[in-house]
């Protein structure tokens, strides 16, 4: 395993344990959304809810879910990420993680766009682990579109 392999593995690990924005909480915000997402393939699910204020940035973003560590460790990856971004820019970074997640360890991610999600390339690799990776992802976005005053 090269360096940035290690280093990616240990960003994922340690956002397993810490777990950023968990548990959920209620957002004080113009608008709120939530989403509950399953994998039914391994079982992990996830509730994301959303906070945004009246020029569509996002003010929070909490969770609660059990799943493997790469579930848990993208929810905490997207919370500590979401927090004053736009929705148009959360829309271009999650084109950015699909389009790395859909690539079977091809891509090179861009850390600019993606920053500590750009440790689950790796993952990318695993067809049955990138729904797993996705699922908070999914979430938000459900959650965003859902989000209403």
């Amino acid at each position: 395993m090269n360096e940035l392999d290690q280093l990616y593995q240990q960003v994922i690990l340690d956002h397993a344990k810490r777990r950023v924005g968990s548990p959920l909480v209620e957002p004080a915000a113009a608008a709120q959304g939530e989403s509950h997402q399953h994998n039914p393939i391994c079982g992990d699910q996830i509730r994301v809810r959303v906070g945004l204020d009246e020029q569509n940035v996002f003010t929070s973003v909490s969770w609660e879910g059990e799943g493997c560590s790469i579930s848990m460790a993208s929810a905490s990856v997207l919370s500590e990420m979401l927090p004053g971004m736009g929705r148009d820019q959360f829309l271009t970074t999650l084109d950015a993680f699909r389009e790395m997640m859909r690539s079977k360890g091809t891509a090179t991610p861009d850390e600019e766009v993606l920053e500590d999600a750009a440790a689950f390339v790796g993952v990318s690799k695993f067809p049955a682990r990138v729904k797993c990776a996705m699922l908070a992802w999914v979430a938000a976005e459900a959650a965003m579109f859902g989000a209403s005053s």
